[in-house]
Order: structure tokens, then C-alpha cells, then sequence
């Protein structure tokens, strides 16, 4: 292992480049899998059939199998298919492939998140509101879907630090994230500094998420008290 200056200088470039790929993903599979992951749970737990059964198997289906197996099949077997098939509009590039696997593969987790947080709240509310006049889709988003997120964070919070982790199996499919940019010094390097610097890139991350997040869990938490 080689900490010298002048080598983490060499470095930096690179695992710098790699880190803003790492955010890139994360942000944007953010962006897009929390508002999805609504829908899928309130349909997957609608009282109509076809789409409780659809929500459903799309969560059973995508928090079953292994991220890893559904980037190969974004990438690869989309890929394949587009060739087999001449549709090439199912041909993905390796960053879109990367997003589009992360963002339905955490709107499953998400969803079943939102899911337990909705039906955590006690059945007399909908009583209530219906007493009142509501229908129910007024009671869900405004009476129902406001104090389920407060709940919610905590679990949504711990999902998006690992989230952080799982961007480094973009590298599976060359996506130049921060672990490939680090295995790649490392492989032309025979030095394992590189890993040593991805793993302290992680940490910061986390650790600065992790600082976010107890201040939000503290700020709802005390709203939550002061309804009560």
C-alpha cells in the first residue's frame, strides 16, 4: 500500500471522476424510485384485482432476484432480445441500463416500505374521515399518506445508505463508477491504495447521509409528538 502524497495526488483525478458517477446514480435512482414506489404500494394494496396482482408480483419480482442478475438483464439480455427480435429501441447504453435497473429495483423496496407505513395507521382514521365526508381517496393523500411518511423514515433512510453500497455493482457492466475506477488503478497499479481510498469515499458518504437523516428523524419525530 502506497499512502504518499504524490500518489493519492496521481489518484485523485480518477476516483474523484468515479465518485461523481456514484452520486450520479444515487440521485437519480432517488429521484426516481420514490415517487414509483407510491403507486406500486397503494396499488398492491388497491381493492381492485388486477392491479393489487400487478403491484404485487412487480415487488415479489424485483426484491426476489439479485440487482446484479437484473443489471445483466437490462444490459445484456435486453440487448440480445433487440437483436434477436430487430428492436432496437430495447437496446439500453450502460448508464441508462444502470438507472432504469436501480430506480424499479428500489421502487420494490420502497413500495413495501410504503406499504407497512400505510397500513400502521389505526382503521378508525378511515372511519373518521369518512364520517366527515371523505372519500377515500381524499382520507389516503390527506389524512392517511402525511403521517405514514413521517413513520416511513427511519426504513427509508437505512435503504438509501445501502443504496450507496449497491451503486458499486454498476461496475459489473463497465460503468466507470467509483469501485471501477479504483479497480482499475489498482489492477495497473499492483497497489491496493486505490480500494483502501473507494472504501474511505464510501464512508464519507454514508457518514454524511447518516448525519442528515438522524436530523430529519429528529425534526418529524418531534412533529409526530406534538400532534399526539
Amino acid at each position: 500500500m502506497n499512502l504518499s502524497r504524490e500518489y493519492v495526488f496521481v489518484l485523485w483525478p480518477a476516483l474523484a471522476q468515479g465518485a461523481g458517477q456514484t452520486l450520479l446514480i444515487f440521485l437519480l435512482t432517488l429521484i426516481l424510485s420514490l415517487p414509483l414506489g407510491l403507486p406500486v404500494a397503494l396499488g398492491s394494496i388497491s381493492r381492485l384485482w388486477p392491479p393489487r396482482m400487478f403491484c404485487r408480483v412487480y415487488v415479489w419480482l424485483f426484491r426476489g432476484t439479485p440487482l446484479m442478475l437484473q443489471l445483466f438483464f437490462f444490459y445484456y439480455g435486453l440487448g440480445i432480445m433487440a437483436g434477436q427480435y430487430d428492436l432496437p429501441f430495447l437496446r439500453l447504453d450502460r448508464f441508462p441500463a444502470v438507472i432504469v435497473t436501480f430506480a424499479l429495483n428500489y421502487a420494490a423496496y420502497f413500495a413495501e416500505i410504503y406499504r407497512a407505513g400505510i397500513q400502521s395507521i389505526d382503521r378508525g382514521q378511515y372511519e373518521a374521515a369518512k364520517t366527515l365526508g371523505f372519500t377515500r381517496t381524499q382520507t389516503m393523500f390527506a389524512i392517511i399518506i402525511p403521517q405514514t411518511l413521517r413513520r416511513i423514515i427511519p426504513p427509508v433512510c437505512n435503504e438509501t445508505i445501502t443504496l450507496v453500497k449497491d451503486t458499486a455493482l454498476a461496475t459489473v457492466i463497465g460503468v466507470a463508477e467509483l469501485l471501477k475506477a479504483a479497480r482499475d488503478a489498482s489492477n495497473r497499479d499492483t497497489n491496493t491504495t486505490p480500494y483502501f481510498l473507494a472504501a474511505a469515499g464510501y464512508l464519507a458518504i454514508t457518514f454524511v447521509l447518516t448525519l442528515v437523516y438522524q436530523k430529519l428523524e429528529k425534526r418529524f419525530g418531534r412533529h409526530e409528538r406534538e400532534a399526539i
